[in-house]
């Protein structure tokens, strides 16, 4: 201390005071210029209010050290008051309003806040008629400063009332100095530095541990305080990248959010459920939380302790329940330890009605219109007339093979992407080409095997039997080929399907991008959308592109996988 004691007097001095202080109003006043400008950016309004309230206690001070007479330096020492008590209720709003904890800004709460400082503003203008401010008035000090023998038992109130509103504001800027964002980071430590420099001061102060004479130096000390606002606010972008949306973001994300969730602690009961898990349940939070899981959560024995529940879990009774898919996620503190889980119900009910009706639609198209279609394929020889029994054949046929890609893109749909087996695309292609050339042996397959064997997703087997089958039955020439080639690049393998045919109708292709059918803008069949869906389906991509002279190359850019299972 003796180190700065020196420093102190200087800047305490009748000569050096005054410049300190011009300096502390400046930057102070320059800083709320700036913040007033970001207004409505949360937490600008409360900043504002705080610089203002720094630099008018440094300006009664200046008016104070200047006054000719005791009762105006008086004035000027209860005027500075106003200042004083302003800081710290400024500073904790800024404080919740700038981490997004602006549910503490009502007006109840933002009048209670106000109560103490209020009342301290009253009693420092009645000075004269008690002591519970200051016990008695010491006279001009020889710097020119009106000293009080401090000690009152409110002026002890109001100093850890300032102190405590010093702490609670600080405690969410501190959390924000482990953020990932390093703009946070940097406000966080520019704004906690500029609260402990005047809050230091000022408790050194109070301690009768710098030489002063009787003259507060915290002012001198918002010049600090007010240049790392000015830092914080240029540098590092103090109220236009704020942190502000983060906690509300959360909030809206599990209160709002369509499914169903519940968080219990590690004891199995329940500290939180969203809206979403309250009209599920049918239940009044203010009844549930706090109480055992299992007595909230149908079947909660049932659930894993982390991961997806093996089974449908029914919530409600038999003839009006809902099936759900539910998911336990574990929640761990910085020790990794488990300190609770997050519980949610996904409602699929209309899923499996979907998957009803597939499975109704996948019977029909696999066993009612192929038996009709046999049917009529048979009775066509009895037509007297042989070119229509042909035409009447060949339509048969091309019904069935309609019901056929109907069924294939149904069990694509069926199907997710994580559940069939990893395939070798080397064997997969070798696969699709075999039955491709058992059925149109007119047709000459190339394949130009990779050099460097991959594994892809097995449900893209129907997606490589439509495009080389597309590739291999469109073809009116006398000698049809189809060139496949697999290849890898980086982490996708690259399978280009050519052919020397009369190309795809673009047509056609417009109605593929478009994603959609109408009555007037339709396909002529299935295969290309059931390319498109399934390439969708595993996070890949299709491209159609002409061959010159002639044909249609088409590009499937297929993700890798890590394993393969045979």
């Amino acid at each position: 201390m003796s180190t700065l004691n020196p420093i102190v007097s200087v800047l305490l001095d009748p000569v050096g005071i005054v410049p300190a202080l011009f300096a502390s109003i400046v930057i102070g006043s320059a800083a709320a210029i700036l913040a007033w400008r970001q207004r409505p950016e949360p937490g600008a309004t409360p900043l504002v209010a705080m610089l203002v309230g720094q630099s008018w206690w440094s300006i009664c001070i200046l008016f104070k050290l200047q006054a000719a007479t005791v009762d105006e330096k008086t004035l000027w020492m209860q005027l500075g008051w106003i200042g004083v008590v302003t800081i710290p209720v400024a500073w904790v709003l800024f404080a919740f309003e700038y981490t997004g904890r602006d549910r503490y800004l009502r007006s109840r709460y933002v009048i209670s806040l106000c109560l103490i400082p209020a009342g301290t503003v009253l009693l420092a203008m009645t000075i004269n008629y008690h002591d519970l401010m200051y016990i008695r008035a010491l006279g001009v000090g020889p710097n020119g400063v009106m000293r009080f023998e401090q000690g009152g038992t409110w002026y002890w109130v109001i100093a850890g009332y300032t102190y405590l509103l010093g702490m609670v504001g600080g405690v969410p800027l501190i959390r924000l100095l482990a953020s990932d964002a390093g703009a946070f980071r940097g406000q966080s430590a520019a704004l906690l530095v500029a609260l402990v420099v005047p809050w230091l001061t000022n408790g050194l102060f109070l301690a009768g541990m710098l030489p002063t004479s009787g003259l507060d130096p915290t002012p001198v000390a918002f010049s600090v305080s007010g240049f790392l606002y000015l830092n914080a606010i240029t540098r590092f972008r103090l109220l236009g990248t704020s942190p502000a949306p983060n906690r509300r973001a959360r909030e809206i994300l599990f209160d709002r959010m369509q499914e169903g969730a519940v968080v219990v602690d590690r004891n199995d009961y329940v500290v939180d459920l969203n809206e979403g898990c309250i009209r599920m349940l049918g239940v009044d939070p203010a009844e549930v939380l706090g109480e055992p899981a299992s007595e909230v959560i149908p079947g909660y024995d049932r659930l894993p302790e982390d991961g997806m529940l093996d089974e449908h879990l029914t919530v409600g009774d038999d003839g009006g329940g809902h099936p759900y898919d539910v998911a336990v996620t574990g929640v761990r503190d910085v020790r990794d330890r488990t300190i609770g889980r997050v519980i949610t119900f996904h409602d699929v009910a209309k899923h499996l009605r979907q998957q009803q009706r597939l499975e109704v639609l996948n019977r029909l198209l696999r066993h009612n219109i192929r038996t009709e279609t046999n049917l009529i394929y048979g009775y066509a020889d009895q037509f007297e007339d042989g070119e229509g029994a042909e035409m009447v054949k060949q339509r048969a046929l091309r019904i069935e093979e309609i019901a056929r890609k109907g069924r294939e893109a149904i069990e694509l749909f069926e199907t997710k992407s994580g559940e069939r087996d990893s395939l070798s695309l080397t064997t997969l292609l070798e696969r699709t080409i075999a039955d491709v050339r058992e059925a149109h042996p007119e047709v000459a397959i190339t394949f130009d095997r990779p050099d460097e064997d991959t594994t892809v997703a097995g449900m893209l087997a129907p997606v490589f039997t439509n495009a080389i089958e597309n590739a291999a039955e469109h073809h009116e020439g006398e000698d049809p080929n189809v060139w496949v080639d697999a290849r890898r690049v980086d982490r996708h393998a690259i399978v280009e399907i050519t052919d020397d045919g009369p190309g795809i109708d673009e047509y056609e292709l417009d109605v593929l991008d478009r994603g959609t059918e109408t009555s007037l803008r339709h396909g002529s069949g299935m295969g290309l959308w059931i390319i498109k869906w399934g390439m969708e389906m595993i996070g890949g991509s299709v491209r159609f592109a002409s061959r010159d002279p002639i044909g249609t190359v088409v590009t499937l850019e297929v993700p890798i996988r890590s394993e393969r299972r045979e």
